[in-house]
Formats: C-alpha cells, structure tokens, sequence
C-alpha cells in the first residue's frame, strides 16, 4: 500500500474533489439571496471572502504544511466541513453574518490548507512527472463543480439549500479524512523539522524582491481575476441568454470539464517543454483570442449561445490550467526545498483576485443597461488585463537557468 498512488494521488483527489466544491457558488447563490431575503451582490462576498482567505491561509500556512502534511490536511478537513455545516445553519437562522464567518473564514481556511497539503507530496512522487502529478489533483479541484452540480441541484430541489450544505459536511469530511489518513512523503525524503523564527517566518516574504516571482505572481492574479468574473456568474450568464435551467446546470458541468482538462492538459504539456512558462503565454493568447472574439461579435448581449459556451469553455480551461502549472513552475525556478512556502505565497495573489474578480464584474453589471450587456462589458475589462498580463510574462519572467541555483529569498 505504499505507492504512488494510494498515497499520493488517491488522497489529493479526495483533499481536492472535496474543497473544489466551491465553485459550485453560482448553482446556490441564488437560493441563499431569496432564502434569506438579501441582495444577490451581498451574498456574494461570501464566495470572496473564501477565496480570500483561502489564498492567505495558504500564504501564510506555507510553512506549517511544509512541515507536517498530516497536521495540515486534518485542520483542512476539520475547517471545511465545519464550515460548510455552519453554512446551512446560519442559512436557516437568516444570517448573513454567520454566512460569511462560516463559508468565508472558516471554509476559506480548510481551502487553503486542503489545497497546499497534496501538492509537494505529489511532486516527490513523480519526479519524472510532476506536471502530469499536479495536474491530476488540481483537476480534481475542477472536477468537483461537474460532479457535485447536479448532486447539489437534486438536494436543492429535495431538501433545500441549509439542509444540502449540512449534509454536503457530512460527506466532504469524510472524504477528506480518508485522504488525510492515507497521505504521505516518499521514505526517501528527508525532512527537517527545524523552529521557525519570527525573522524567518517573515523574511519568506523577500521573495516578491524577485523579477521573476513578481512576474509569475501578477500573471497569476490576472487570470484567476479574468476567470471569476465569469465563472462566479456562470449560471446567470447561460439562463440570460436564452437556455433553460436545466440546460444551464448541464453546460455548468460541461465547463468544469474543461476547467479540470485543462489542469491536467496543461501541466502535463508542461513536462514536454523547456520551459513551463510557455504554457501561461498560451493561456493567455487563447484567452485574448476568444474574448475579443466574443467582444467584436457581441456574443453576450446578442445571445449568440454557441459563442457565449466556446467562450467560457476556453476561461475555464485557462483558468484551470494557470492553477495546476504554477507549483511545477515555481520548483523550475525556485527548487524543491521550500516549495510548499513558495507556493503558498503566490496563492496569495488567489485571495486578491477573489475580492476583485467577482466583485468587479458585479459592479460593472450593476452599471450597465441591463444584466446581459453588463457581461458584455465585462470583457472589455477582462481582454485588457489578459493582455496586460502578456505584456507582464514575456517581460518579467525569466527563462530558467541550465544549472538552478534556488533563490535566496525561497529559504
């Protein structure tokens, strides 16, 4: 039982299809706005704060889970699942407060934790591979919404939306508990366990000294920010421009299959190519291409539905595919020994894209004509930072070097 598999790649994706779930906002968001009698845009900063903290948790956890996976992956359990029941409690007390302690704090806290503890563990154990290791446990991540959008839907229309996320805790504790349980370094690695000093602790930081790290980073938010402010209105997007809902709730799951291909597509390109970071340069070109092709045909607003799905079949395939590259990419230019703290400090560019990607578009919509010119005008915003962002790759971020020398403020 001591393989690869059974204990790495098996528990990432039970970590991962478990915490994913939350991207699956848009299929009960509205749900909670009309249980609970709030605005749709107030609800929304649930799945904000979420993603902030799941960002900063990880940004600042780095370097516990780096230490004791074991640790780490059992608060993750513990945190999401609690969080989650928490969740449907405060939905049936009305409280929007409680909401956003539970999914937001809580919640965010076991993502962040939940999503770093697989990650190294993987890359140990396929050496050869890690792309495709990576890839295949960030799939899951995406994989989650197409498997877990029509169970939500049913227990939605069966039970209704507190009852679905306290029995979802249930089920996703378990799940997690049973990854954290068969979770595990390969024998062969060495780890140190030395005191973290505060100095040190903080002085992880220096790396946005880097050109190189800075650049990574910023590519990084821009796509996560692009793709939220589709992704997080995904449902609202496919009902507004004519399909039904169940049509809807179908391409939902259609779209994390592309989001969860092209995590695995992408990262394991990766391992074919010189140099990773050509994978962001094609993200990018793709998702410029199918934006402004959207943007000059008025895709959205004229309810041009085969345009509107190729669209964000193509973000969510960027958007996935940007998640499973970057660790692989930063142990090509940071190397190994820290990656788990190096790769939590870029996820901290997630925690801010999540307050500005899906809040962005929201205000945006909200100064629009009406809701489906106000997607419209979303990707005039969204074109113009994935540019920027090519602008930023092929400027900022340097190609490795034949012979690595991990940088200093990596240690």
């Amino acid at each position: 039982m001591n393989n690869k598999w059974v204990r790495a790649a098996i528990p990432a994706l039970l970590l991962h299809c478990s915490i994913g779930t939350v991207y699956c906002w848009s299929t009960f968001s509205h749900e909670i706005a009309d249980y609970i009698g709030a605005d749709q845009s107030t609800v929304g900063w649930a799945f904000s704060i979420a993603i902030f903290f799941l960002g900063m948790s990880a940004a600042f956890a780095g370097n516990i889970v780096e230490k004791n996976i074991h640790r780490s992956s059992l608060i993750a359990a513990i945190c999401f699942s609690v969080g989650m029941a928490g969740t449907g409690l405060f939905i049936y007390l009305k409280s929007i407060v409680g909401i956003f302690i539970c999914y937001g704090v809580i919640m965010g806290i076991g993502l962040g934790l939940g999503y770093l503890s697989p990650v190294k563990t993987l890359m140990l154990w396929f050496k050869d591979k890690k792309g495709l290791a990576t890839g295949l446990a960030v799939a899951g991540f995406g994989a989650a919404k197409a498997i877990a959008t029509p169970i939500m839907q049913s227990l939605l229309n069966s039970v209704g939306v507190y009852w679905m996320f306290i029995i979802l805790a249930a089920v996703y504790f378990v799940m997690m508990l049973v990854g954290h349980l068969l979770l595990k370094k390969p024998d062969d690695w060495v780890e140190t366990h030395q005191k973290t000093s505060i100095k040190e602790f903080f002085g992880r930081f220096r790396i946005f000294g880097d050109r190189t790290f800075i650049g990574i980073w910023i590519v990084f938010y821009i796509n996560i920010t692009c793709g939220l402010a589709l992704i997080s209105s995904e449902k609202t997007i496919l009902t507004d421009i004519g399909l039904t809902a169940t049509a809807a709730s179908v391409l939902g799951s259609l779209t994390a299959v592309f989001n969860a291909g092209g995590r695995l597509g992408f990262s394991a390109a990766g391992d074919h190519l010189k140099d990773r970071n050509t994978i962001y340069k094609v993200i990018l070109i793709m998702s410029v291409l199918c934006t402004g092709l959207t943007i000059v045909l008025n895709g959205i607003a004229s309810k041009i539905a085969v345009l509107v799905v190729i669209l964000l079949f193509a973000v969510n395939a960027g958007y996935g595919g940007g998640f499973s590259n970057l660790p692989t990419l930063l142990s090509d230019r940071f190397g190994m020994k820290s990656i788990s703290s190096i790769h939590g400090i870029a996820l901290s560019a997630w925690a801010f894209a999540g307050l500005t990607g899906n809040q962005v578009a929201q205000l945006i919509t909200s100064h629009s004509a009406n809701e489906l010119q106000g997607y419209q005008n979303v990707l005039y915003f969204t074109c113009a930072l994935y540019i920027i962002a090519l602008i930023v790759d092929f400027t900022l971020v340097r190609r490795p070097k034949k012979e690595h020398k991990p940088a200093k403020a990596s240690v």
